[in-house]
């Protein structure tokens, strides 16, 4: 055996183990040595996560026409009692599971019974049905349509075509192949008098799913009869389909429950070690990636021990229904399946019916029109969403599972490397971004510890004023509601162009109500050139000369210098010579052209973003730093843009801040055509601002977070979690408020000083460059009266007709 044990390294190096020497597996009974190689191989992909989906059980039909000797669940007509689940009886069971906040409709049936009974099939006509798969399609898109549940499908052996009605209305289909042992279907066997339990059945319907690119489920059935041999040549045969059509996204290992009233009653259920050895023995064959499941209920005492032999998945728990296979055995509370996946070192993570790897892939493996509400299900990995938070709205915020243990030692060691400031791999920044349960809170902890030994306990923020001179863009950026004319979407107002004696005005009164700082920035409009920027600036500058002009994103700054025909560096210099004091770090959205390429096609690219921001640093012009993130990116592109920025940052000196922005979706074209997720999560809006500071420690040493986005409450929870900055009072926000978020326009020095001192830290106005800003402003920002009515001038010929006509 020693021999075999050497084979095992094969799978660490992303080999696998060849079918031949699988079979000598079957006589391999070295099981804690199995369980440590498997679960060694789990955790090099799948780390400390063990998912499981919360699911709605509905059992749409109990009728079948085989006859399983183990199986409670499939019985004969009943005088008086219907063969299928009404449409409103359908509705309710799902209501119930969205209340209770499952993710996924399992729709569990059995195989053809119209096939079998002549009282099914009247009864089908009855429904305006030929066939149960029929009703099954109209019934899984009526749950879909009316609760946004996802339907899961279990409804048996299915045909290619069977196979493709039902992708239009289910995220991901399955079938046990049970096993590959034909003689179990024999006389006297389990299956036999069960015609679709014929293993190439069974395998021919798995082959037809992959051929139809779904998403798929599978797995064996232990302790029935079969030989370990033959649990090997089933994986061995669902391995193959896994490779050939890539999509099976979990295999389960069931094992056998007795159950009284059936033919097998008193057959023996397998050993729990026979269960391990099974599991191990799948998660060798099947590799480091595979989703090997098993199922929390049929072996409640040992969740530990399945987790230990290398799952990494519990399947569907459900809230509000029972196991109607297994009636017995009752669903596990999640509370408790959480406590004691984390006393096996393990975090408990909510997923969808869809695997996130296949949800990344999803304009593949899933139908069109499923998209749009899988992503409403989705957080930025492709799990399920753990809270009901969107940024800019007015949603209470979800609390956090408190800490119940200690972080795993990668994430220490991570954490460590950090504060010690060296530069984070992006696997290592992808790792703290993906952190939960424990995880969470020891990066949440680190951030808030490194946040008060390098900036102190000082909240700093800057009276300023936002002036978005218009709302005309030429560009098309999906993410965007506030722009405005012929080629976009008129959402919220109509297009304006600022008069610049308005701008000057709104200058002035901000000086007057003790601002350092004006923001301006607005849509790239196709009359402007380079020269307006510049006058822009020399208006305010001439206007009111202490006044900080903090203006124009790197594209506008592209823009204005291929307008005049100069380069950068001397357009650069000329808006210096105006007045421009700094620039935003706008425009920057995720820099990385693959998400770029999604959400502003016809924008500079990544590293246009960089040039102009280096450039403005080299002629002595400072800037922020943004990331606007939760729409269509992921981790990984985070990991990338926060790399991007160190690197420059390391370079030039030049970013005075950091500044994560959550992707507000209400009213922007990307999220009403569903092509985009409802915003980042609070987990992961919170981890932001917590890994920002710990992987951009020394280098940039202010964290800001956007009480505009997050909102009151968020933006506290922010502070303790890194942060370190408020931004601006903006006293005229426009942007964020067009995308449809609802937390003001303005945030007086008063209601900032109260949100800082709620968690004990101290409010420190600052100006733009992080100096003091002169008594007299601050005086006069405490004592500012009521801003007057802003004059937007219309831009006409910008609008639609439509809008035109309504008008007059």
């Amino acid at each position: 055996m020693r021999d075999l044990t050497s084979k095992f390294k094969v799978v660490f190096t992303g080999g696998r183990i060849s079918d031949a020497d699988a079979m000598t597996l079957a006589a391999y009974d070295d099981l804690p040595s199995l369980m440590h190689i498997a679960s060694a191989l789990r955790d090099s992909v799948h780390g400390d996560v063990i998912s499981y989906s919360r699911k709605v059980f509905i059992p749409l039909t109990k009728l079948c026409r085989n006859s399983c000797h183990y199986c409670t669940f499939a019985h004969p007509p009943r005088p008086g009692v219907a063969a299928y689940l009404t449409r409103s009886e359908v509705l309710e069971i799902a209501r119930a599971g969205a209340r209770a906040g499952c993710n996924e409709a399992l729709f569990t049936l059995g195989d053809k019974p119209e096939l079998r009974y002549k009282s099914v099939r009247a009864e089908l006509a009855a429904l305006g049905h030929e066939s149960t798969l029929s009703y099954l399609v109209e019934m899984a898109g009526l749950v879909l349509a009316e609760t946004g549940l996802l339907p899961h499908i279990n409804a048996g052996v299915m045909s290619e075509a069977d196979i493709l009605r039902l992708r239009s209305v289910s995220v991901s289909q399955g079938l046990m192949l049970e096993s590959s042992a034909p003689r179990l279907s024999q006389r006297g066997g389990p299956h036999f008098g069960s015609p679709d339990k014929d293993p190439e059945v069974r395998l021919k319907c798995i082959a037809a799913a992959g051929v139809a690119a779904v998403p798929f489920t599978t797995g064996i059935l232990i302790g029935i009869g079969e030989t370990r041999a033959e649990r090997i040549d089933a994986l061995l045969k669902i391995r193959a389909l896994a490779e050939r059509y890539g999509h099976v996204q979990e295999v389960i290992i069931q094992n056998f429950r007795a159950k009284s009233g059936t033919r097998m009653s008193e057959a023996t259920e397998p050993e729990i070690d026979d269960h391990l050895w099974t599991i191990a023995i799948a998660r060798l064959l099947l590799g480091a990636e595979a989703n090997v499941q098993a199922p929390p209920n049929l072996q409640p005492t040992a969740l530990a021990h399945l987790i230990a032999a290398g799952i990494n998945d519990w399947g569907g728990v459900s809230p509000v229904t029972a196991d109607h296979v297994n009636p017995e055995a009752p669903w596990p509370a999640v509370e408790v399946l959480a406590r004691d996946t984390a006393a096996a070192g393990k975090t408990l993570t909510e997923r969808l019916a869809i695997y996130p790897a296949y949800l990344r892939r999803g304009q593949h493996w899933l139908a069109r029109g499923l998209m749009k509400p899988t992503l409403r299900h989705a957080d930025a990995e492709g799990y399920a969403r753990s809270d009901t938070w969107v940024p800019g709205s007015s949603a209470a915020l979800p609390r956090p599972r408190d800490a119940c243990g200690s972080a795993t030692p990668r994430i220490d060691a991570i954490i460590a490397r950090a504060c010690d400031g060296h530069v984070l791999s992006q696997d290592e920044i992808v790792h703290l971004l993906a952190a939960r349960g424990n995880d969470f809170h020891a990066v949440v902890a680190a951030a808030d510890r490194l946040r008060k030994m390098s900036v102190g306990g000082d909240v700093t923020y800057v009276v300023t004023r936002n002036i978005n001179y218009t709302n005309v863009c030429s560009y098309r950026c999906k993410f965007c509601a506030f722009s405005k004319g012929k080629l976009s979407e008129n959402l919220r107002g109509a297009p304006y162009d600022l008069d610049i004696a308005e701008i000057r005005r709104r200058a002035i009164e901000a000086w007057q109500r003790g601002a350092t700082e004006v923001c301006l920035q607005g849509g790239i409009h196709p009359d402007y050139t380079g020269e307006t920027y510049l006058k822009i600036c020399r208006t305010i500058h001439e206007a009111v000369p202490n006044l900080h002009i903090h203006a124009f994103s790197p594209l506008e700054v592209w823009q204005g210098a291929a307008t005049l025909g100069i380069s950068l560096k001397d357009f650069l210099r000329h808006l210096k010579n105006a007045g421009l004091g700094s620039l935003p770090g706008t425009a920057a959205e995720i820099l990385d052209d693959e998400v770029r390429a999604i959400i502003c096609p016809d924008k500079i690219t990544t590293n246009q973003w960089l040039e102009v921001m280096e450039t403005a640093h080299a002629v002595g012009l400072r800037s922020t730093a943004t990331i606007m993130f939760g729409h269509v990116d992921n981790p990984s592109h985070w990991a990338r843009h926060i790399l991007r920025i160190r690197a420059l940052q390391t370079h030039t000196g030049g970013f005075t801040e950091f500044v994560p922005l959550p992707f507000v979706p209400m009213e922007t074209p990307l999220y009403l055509k569903m092509a985009a997720r409802q915003g980042p999560t609070f987990r992961e809006s919170i981890l932001i601002h917590a890994v920002a500071r710990l992987a951009l420690h020394p280098v940039i040493p202010n964290i800001q977070t956007s009480w505009v986005k997050m909102g009151r409450e968020g933006a506290m929870a922010c502070l303790q979690a890194g942060a370190n900055d408020l931004g601006g009072t903006l006293m005229n926000e426009t942007i964020t408020r067009a995308a449809g978020a609802v937390h003001g326009q303005e945030m007086s020095p008063s209601a900032m000083t109260d949100m800082i001192v709620a968690v004990d830290r101290n409010p420190r106005q600052r100006t733009t460059l992080y100096g003091t800003p002169p008594t007299t402003q601050t005086i006069a920002s405490f004592e500012a009266a009521p801003l007057a009515p802003v004059v937007n001038s219309p831009a006409r010929r910008f609008e639609r007709r439509a809008i035109h006509e309504g008008a007059n």
